[in-house]
């Protein structure tokens, strides 16, 4: 290789492309962040505080984490902690980073360990800078009124004024950003049939990266239907504020969480005080009790018949999931094959929503003896998975469909088929 060659290669994937790159995830990101605040109603946030509350969705969306601190004089206390991520966010993210990851690769067959390596460190390099410019920026301090009443005399008797604060917890931002972006670089490689890959990685790509498509396309799916009915509901109902809120801030939070009921997984949950989730109004009915409730399809269809269809509808996705995978894989490889990998790559699909999906929200105020004061003032929202079994699930579903679809792209001329007439 020429000197002139690896100096055009070097430009192609220099620090501008990568300060480029960096710079469009943050900007996409901000943009979905800052309009899902806005629907949601954040810009009346006192203190100008709209800014800093963009910056820390954005930290919790690459994988950082948000702590919250509260402060109600000597007589009273505040307890507070949020975990959520709003994959809305991070979905735009991951795109544009992994498009602009791509683009200097195009056109190359093989590419050298170190040369990946040095691409990806230089996007990495530029990112370090990022999530420690958002830590820093996501820190912020509210006041919170006590509204009317016996809540307010209460508050002026004994000198209660609450506050509640974020800050960010910048050694763990930073981990988890950084880890956050490794996984986005290597799913891109993965998912992408036309990046180089070293030499020695080679041998991998036919087993990984039509399953790891396969994948992919089975989330962005689950994604656009949810959208297409939500906004039917906004349409319909109304809310549209509320609608596009969800959809710019959580939607795949909630369709995901719907592609594992519908598998048959069971996630624990309760909404109490304030908290509620968005939509569908079904999923806070059944959480909203006094103790710890199960959420799967027996319990909603209790509330909603109509909860059945996520059966169909899973077994019509997945299916169609195995069918890309299958047709993407050489033609050499059996039924049994695909489904091996169907189920594999299913299982690490679902134990990833079982990651992000989970939510844990409180917050409550208590003044002496009076004990926790109730209104909204205390609240608490609880999204947890039951992990083995839903993996066993997948396990069985990837089994069933990873089979039938290789079965159905048997018909589909693939890379490996040879023309025996043409041949003759």
């Amino acid at each position: 290789m020429s000197p002139r060659t690896t100096s055009d290669q070097v430009a192609r994937h220099g620090l501008p492309q990568a300060l480029a790159t960096v710079l469009g995830a943050l900007v996409a990101m901000g943009v979905v962040a800052a309009l899902g605040l806005w629907a949601a109603g954040a810009t009346d946030l006192p203190d100008n505080a709209f800014p800093r509350v963009v910056a820390a969705t954005l930290v919790t969306a690459v994988g950082g984490t948000i702590k919250l601190s509260g402060n109600a004089g000597e007589l009273a206390q505040t307890r507070a902690g949020l975990t959520v991520i709003p994959l809305s966010v991070t979905l735009v993210g991951v795109v544009v980073i992994a498009a602009g990851f791509l683009r200097p690769l195009r056109r190359r067959a093989v590419m050298g360990a170190a040369e990946l390596a040095g691409w990806a460190g230089r996007v990495a390099v530029v990112w370090l800078a990022a999530l420690l410019a958002l830590a820093f920026a996501a820190r912020q301090t509210f006041s919170i009124d006590l509204g009317e009443g016996a809540i307010e005399d209460l508050g002026d008797l004994f000198g209660v004024a609450p506050k509640l604060g974020f800050t960010t917890d910048v050694p763990l931002t930073v981990f988890f950003g950084l880890l956050w972006l490794a996984g986005v670089l290597v799913l891109a490689l993965l998912v992408s049939r036309g990046a180089p890959l070293p030499a020695r990685l080679l041998r991998f790509q036919e087993s990984v990266r039509p399953a790891a498509y396969a994948m992919v396309v089975l989330l962005l799916t689950c994604v656009a239907v949810g959208v297409v009915i939500a906004l039917v509901v906004a349409a319909t109902r109304g809310h549209a504020a509320e609608t596009m809120a969800v959809i710019l801030l959580g939607m795949p939070n909630l369709v995901w969480l719907a592609l594992t009921i519908g598998l048959g997984a069971t996630w624990n949950g309760q909404v109490a005080g304030p908290f509620g989730l968005p939509m569908p109004h079904v999923l806070d009915e059944v959480l909203r009790t006094e103790d710890v409730s199960a959420l799967n399809l027996s319990t909603l269809s209790q509330h909603d018949g109509r909860v059945w269809w996520l059966l169909a509808v899973d077994a019509v996705l997945l299916l169609a999931a195995a069918f890309v995978m299958a047709a993407r894989s050489p033609a050499r490889m059996r039924a049994w094959q695909h489904a091996v990998r169907m189920a594999v790559a299913l299982t690490l699909t679902v134990l990833m929503i079982c990651l992000v999906c989970r939510v844990s929200a409180h917050y409550g105020l208590s003044i002496l003896v009076f004990g926790d004061l109730g209104g909204g003032l205390s609240g608490k929202l609880l999204l947890t998975p039951e992990v083995w079994p839903a993996l066993g699930l997948a396990a069985l579903w990837g089994l069933a469909t990873g089979f039938l679809g290789g079965l159905l792209a048997r018909r589909v001329r693939r890379r490996g088929v040879v023309d025996t007439d043409g041949g003759r």
